[in-house]
């Protein structure tokens, strides 16, 4: 009877890791706002972009990558590179030119080092004056308003591979020690 108790015990413990701590495994860097609002419309376009994540953001040169594409779909709008304070990133806008939707497609790496992805959108609903960015001055695409969907974390399936071992082993420990000690 002891040995089971052990092994019950054991096998309460293991769930208790998977399940309680899992989630902080799991969790990634997500996009919680954004200035201008995602699908917002706006008068006049913004002299910056302001991205606030849940988590914080790695910082450094070439680190972090915002793109912002204009209604044509080629011409970009950004003004310089992004800046990270905390959990905020930053890109300095140029003056906007057309009316219409823009996109803004960002690349990002969080404090543990998951690249993360995606884009907003908001609607300029009166032109400006500007001209977009020269060409010397653009991103590839691929890099910011592309998200691969890969977001450079482990598997789920290592992390089920590992419970299932530490699981097993937790109750042949149980087992073998609850054995000797009942002889």
């Amino acid at each position: 009877m002891r040995t089971f108790t052990r092994a019950v015990a054991a096998l309460a413990v293991a769930l208790f890791a998977m399940v309680g701590l899992a989630p902080a495994a799991f969790a990634h860097n997500q996009l919680v706002s954004s200035t201008p609002a995602d699908k917002s419309s706006v008068d006049a376009g913004p002299s910056t972009i302001e991205l606030t994540f849940d988590q914080p953001v790695q910082g450094g040169t070439g680190v972090n990558t915002v793109v912002v594409v204009g209604p044509n779909g080629t011409d970009q709008w950004q003004g310089g590179d992004a800046s990270v304070r905390g959990n905020v990133v930053t890109v300095p806008v140029r003056e906007l030119g057309p009316a219409g939707d823009y996109r803004v497609g960002y690349r990002i790496l969080s404090a543990d080092g998951h690249p993360v992805a995606g884009e907003i959108k908001f609607t300029l609903a009166k032109a400006g004056n500007g001209t977009p960015a020269p060409p010397e001055q653009t991103k590839t695409a691929g890099t910011a308003a592309e998200s691969t969907g890969d977001d450079g974390g482990i598997p789920v399936w290592v992390w089920i591979a590992g419970a299932v071992v530490l699981l097993g082993a937790g109750v042949f420990f149980a087992l073998r020690v609850g054995g000797g000690a009942a002889k």
